[in-house]
């Protein structure tokens, strides 16, 4: 809707937001990173790292599932594909093995570590989900239902191609609303007792389910995988589904004690 800030044409919306997500998501973490006892300034370096490997994976994601650069290839070159802000699975893929490194190498308790991020990654999703609102990009189909959007700015059309004077489905807000309710869950959660990995493994279970109804109204240059009806990020979104299940319900036996609850800051009155 709003693509640049002030018609200042290199300062654009979708980076700003793409900014203020990664502070939010990570002071956040931080936040409950101090309740819960864990080393600040380990996990704070950490979600730098978790960034910076985002931004690769979801870059190189998008190089994967988009047909563009499969028949051109020297696509991959030009400041439209340094512009583009990737596929968010492939930037989570990464983000995740990174941070598994990174928590082996320091020794910051690997569930733990993962439950304190969980509502900052469900927080600075939500934010960035509104960057793509503002841009265009990752637009739905066409509907006529009274919440359809009309972009009608030529700066979003050039930047990410999407239709002008077409009433689309808000696929961004879907995920960006959804994101919210999922991180306020988890924030309510992660204050009661709960077995170490039942935050990250409850945050997987239901962004999983919402990206995965979302893609039934997102449109799909790249069309679906393996001539099913499901394309990437549904599969990709099955699997981790079933990984946050497992977080979830994993044998007793396997897991460590109940974590204590994180003791949220008295209000003086």
């Amino acid at each position: 809707m709003y693509p640049e800030i002030f018609h200042i044409s290199f300062l654009h919306t979708y980076g700003a937001l793409v900014a203020l997500a990664f502070l939010c998501g990570l002071w956040m973490a931080a936040r409950l990173a101090k309740r819960d006892s864990l080393d600040v300034d380990a996990l704070t370096n950490l979600g730098i790292y978790c960034a910076l490997a985002a931004i690769v994976g979801a870059k190189a994601m998008m190089l994967i599932v988009d047909p563009r650069y499969r028949e051109s290839p020297r696509e991959i070159f030009t400041l439209d594909t340094l512009q583009a802000g990737g596929v968010f699975y492939g930037g989570l893929l990464a983000a995740l093995a990174v941070s598994w490194w990174y928590m082996r190498k320091t020794g910051l308790p690997l569930w733990r570590t993962a439950d304190v991020f969980a509502p900052g990654i469900a927080l600075g999703h939500g934010i960035g989900r509104l960057g793509c609102f503002s841009a265009g990009c990752c637009w739905g189909v066409e509907c006529h239902l009274p919440w359809a959007v009309t972009f009608r700015n030529p700066v979003a059309h050039d930047l990410v191609g999407v239709p002008l004077g077409l009433p689309l489905h808000p696929t961004q807000l879907y995920e960006a609303f959804s994101e919210f309710a999922i991180f306020a869950i988890l924030y309510r959660q992660i204050g009661k007792s709960h077995r170490p990995g039942a935050m990250i493994g409850l945050y997987l279970v239901l962004y999983s389910v919402v990206r995965f109804i979302v893609e039934f109204f997102r449109n799909h240059e790249q069309g679906n995988l393996w001539g099913t009806p499901l394309d990437t990020s549904q599969w990709i979104s099955l699997g981790l589904c079933a990984l946050g299940a497992w977080c979830l319900f994993r044998s007793e036996s396997g897991s460590q004690a109940p974590a204590k609850p994180i003791r949220r800051a008295s209000v003086r009155r």
